[in-house]
């Protein structure tokens, strides 16, 4: 039997291009809503009951909370503060500046002076950097797409960051010694669920939110906790899915299916159908992708209103992954490499 400790052994893991096909596919499926306004205009939702953006998004979790909890443990608490801010900081600020001050300049309707003059446009950026505000609009911009707002997708860096707090408590308490209370955690996210579920009408999706994201880290960070034991199998994680599929319509479907999908992406990372060196770049690509995909889909579709999702799929993909290698390059590499100056200064100290 293959562990999880087995995977992490071997050479060249997949995360990387894991996390990289998962922010792809959210670009793919914005594409969709984008255009026409529609969350449900996109095939899987109506398929599965959710987009293929939520199925994305949850793989993310799901590496998080493995590798986080790794970095956590190994690590120590303040090395683990700096490594996180410095990951998701810059890059969420320099894409903020980008998109509000740059893009924003350049496709408002507004006279310059007064797009600069509004406050609108400072809010903006406030919103964006401290709540992660990711429904707000700049003045006169993309007035006439179907969404307004340009930065579609950092509300999710609110439950990454709320979960990162909640294992660094967990780890300043020692608790993560008692590793049983992370399924036990696990068990009531997945009953607190399925009860949800059982309410008359529709679960909020704010509701199931706050529940599905913690309970996929949560999941990633037990398989970290128990890897000496947690086994690797493609047979297991294909019999999860079809458990999941056998519940849909059921107030079980979803826990099962994120549990499954959580189960399935961290299989894909540690014991690859092909283990390569090129799936575990030395770029990476997947956090640029993921901020800066949403406003390019944003503009294309201002320039280009009358052209379908497909139309506009091919471009949005390339002027996306161009944009990420500039983010990598510009801001989030050099950011890393203070990550290691800062680290090392204090272990050399030490």
């Amino acid at each position: 039997m293959v562990t999880v400790a087995a995977g992490l052994d071997r050479p060249h893991n997949a995360f990387g291009a894991v996390r990289l096909a998962l922010a792809l596919l959210v670009v793919v499926s914005h594409g969709f809503s984008v255009t026409t306004g529609a969350v449900l205009d996109e095939p899987l939702a109506r398929l599965t009951g959710y987009t293929l953006g939520e199925h994305a998004v949850n793989g993310f979790f799901a590496v998080s909370g493995f590798l986080v909890t790794m970095s956590l443990l190994r690590r120590g608490p303040r090395d683990y503060v700096v490594a996180r801010a410095l990951r998701i900081a810059p890059g969420l600020i320099a894409a903020t500046l980008v998109v509000s001050l740059g893009l924003g300049s350049l496709t408002t309707a507004l006279p310059l002076p007064a797009y600069w003059a509004d406050p609108g446009l400072w809010r903006f950026v406030q919103g964006t950097l401290t709540t992660f505000k990711s429904n707000a609009a700049l003045p006169g911009v993309f007035s006439d797409n179907p969404f307004r707002f340009p930065m579609g997708t950092v509300w999710t860096l609110k439950y990454e960051v709320l979960c990162y707090l909640g294992l660094l408590a967990a780890g300043l308490l020692g608790t993560l010694r008692w590793r049983w209370l992370c399924p036990l955690l696990i068990a009531g996210l997945a009953v607190a669920l399925a009860a949800a579920g059982l309410r008359a009408g529709e679960m909020p999706k704010g509701l199931e939110t706050s529940l599905r994201l913690p309970l996929i880290f949560a999941t990633g960070a037990a398989l970290f906790l128990y890897a000496d034991r947690a086994p690797l199998s493609w047979p297991l994680a294909l019999a999860g899915l079809v458990l999941a599929a056998l519940l849909h319509g059921t107030a079980l479907y979803p826990p099962v299916l994120f549990l499954a999908e959580a189960y399935a992406v961290l299989c894909l990372g540690l014991i690859p159908p092909v283990r390569h060196p090129a799936l575990d770049p030395r770029a990476d690509l997947s956090y640029g992708t993921y901020l800066y995909g949403w406003p390019v889909q944003q503009a294309l579709h201002a320039l280009m209103p009358a052209a379908s999702a497909w139309v506009l799929l091919g471009p949005s993909l390339v002027l996306t992954l161009a944009v990420a290698a500039l983010s990598w390059h510009v801001v989030e590499r050099p950011a890393l490499g203070w990550k290691a100056r800062l680290i090392g200064k204090r272990v050399a100290a030490a």
